[in-house]
């Protein structure tokens, strides 16, 4: 008998903990049974997505910036598809905190409801306002000091100095460009091998996804069973939908700026590496592919594609950060929380960077979400919320994250005169048929 796909087990999880819950709500004692026996392991699966945060930005980072092997390529490719890849980030978070804030998913759950949340799951809130105290006292350049780690061992035992972590895998990788190959190559060779390790790890942990994803809804239902925080999933899922509709769009207006393609010839080169990528939830499985799709249908140089697509897919994560704006407000405003501008652009720095250390797999962006939530004080708890329909929105991001990738690999070819007539031409506006 066929296995069933990851994604499918998700969303079966998903039912069975919101009908069990249900369920045991009508029942004396229900309530306390899930909490005691079943929302442990919800908790657990939390914890392992956690655990592994640290190992995986100091993995993935390292790698991908040591991957650039040549510190003068920054000058010219690197710098540019650098540069490019963290503005169209900085554009997916910002997009996806304007909307966050326009619709305002969270604030349709009632104060009762709300109130509930906080009790169960909102032991860090007190915590939040202590430090949000702390800060007002602070400097104005506060933050940034708090960038640069004294101890890397000490900033990597809390998951809340994770710009400190990467700000070392940074450092750690550029180090590694800039001595001889060598030497360099031992331990280009021991991440390269660890970060396999890591994704491992992450495909080992999301196999119990399904079971954790039961858990969280079956003890969120019977802790707060109110109908508007269903309602409230919704509208959030809209907003994340939105977010991404509103990438692609964007995609397409800077491909068309820029090099002057139609809409229809680049969704038309890139859509059998869309839907790989929607598909498999994975930039990493979908890379060869699109690296076809950009070099033989978009008429991307090999020398360019294969440089910026890999690079991308470690680096370039702009659905996921996107989602991890909408999702870090959502919680935030299901908590009661009015985040103020300076934790918003916090919250833009820290999901910016997190993308670039997020991996390229199924189930990633979840852990650095945890890492957002962290730097900007709300309740990790709160991924309850929203695991469930997390699978989805997985899917989509993925495609959205492809998307820029292709965008950034032509607009790099474009500056450096690298974009030419494709090899196989795709009937269009630009290549009309004979």
């Amino acid at each position: 008998m066929k296995k069933l796909a990851l994604h499918w087990q998700i969303l079966i999880g998903m039912v069975l903990g919101v009908v069990v819950g249900i369920l045991f709500t009508y029942f004396d004692g229900g309530k306390e049974i899930i909490q005691d026996w079943i929302k442990p392991f919800g908790k657990i699966f939390i914890n392992s997505l956690k655990l592994i945060a640290v190992p995986l930005i100091l993995a993935s980072l390292i790698k991908g910036v040591s991957d650039l092997k040549d510190i003068s390529k920054l000058s010219a490719m690197g710098g540019r598809t650098i540069g490019i890849y963290i503005i169209t980030t900085v554009i997916a978070v910002s997009i996806g905190l304007f909307l966050v804030n326009v619709i305002k998913p969270g604030n349709s759950i009632s104060e009762k409801t709300r109130q509930e949340l906080v009790q169960n799951y909102g032991e860090s809130t007190t915590k939040y306002k202590e430090q949000a105290a702390l800060q007002k006292q602070s400097g104005p350049l506060q933050a940034l000091v708090d960038i640069v780690p004294e101890n890397i061992f000490g900033a990597a035992t809390n998951n809340k100095n994770m710009l400190q972590v990467i700000f070392f895998a940074i450092l750690f990788g550029i180090g590694l460009i800039l001595i001889p190959e060598e030497k360099a190559s031992p331990v280009k060779k021991f991440f390269d091998g660890f970060n396999e390790v890591i994704l491992k790890i992450i495909d080992l942990i999301m196999l119990a996804a399904p079971y954790g994803v039961f858990a969280l809804l079956a003890a969120l239902v019977v802790e707060s069973p109110s109908v508007d925080l269903f309602k409230a999933l919704i509208w959030y899922a809209f907003t994340v939908l939105l977010g991404l509709l509103i990438m692609i769009a964007f995609y397409n207006l800077i491909v068309w700026l820029f090099t002057k393609k139609t809409p229809s010839f680049f969704l038309k080169g890139i859509s059998p590496a869309q839907l790989l990528a929607f598909s498999t939830s994975s930039s990493a499985a979908t890379l060869p592919v699109t690296m076809e799709r950009v070099t033989e249908h978009l008429g991307v140089d090999e020398e360019v594609s294969s440089f910026v697509l890999p690079i991308g897919a470690t680096i370039n994560m702009d659905g996921t950060s996107l989602y991890q704006a909408v999702a870090a407000v959502f919680i935030a405003q299901a908590f009661g929380m009015d985040l103020s501008l300076g934790t918003q652009l916090g919250i833009i720095v820290t999901a910016t960077l997190a993308s670039i250390g997020s991996a390229a797999v199924p189930g990633a962006g979840m852990v650095m979400l945890v890492i957002v939530l962290a730097q900007a004080g709300i309740p990790e708890a709160g991924l309850a919320l929203i695991f469930a329909i997390d699978r989805p929105l997985d899917m989509c991001r993925t495609m959205v994250n492809v998307t820029g990738d292709a965008t950034v690999s032509m607009i790099v070819a474009k500056t450096l005169g690298k974009l030419g007539k494709p090899k196989v031409k795709d009937w269009d506006d630009n290549y009309p048929k004979k």
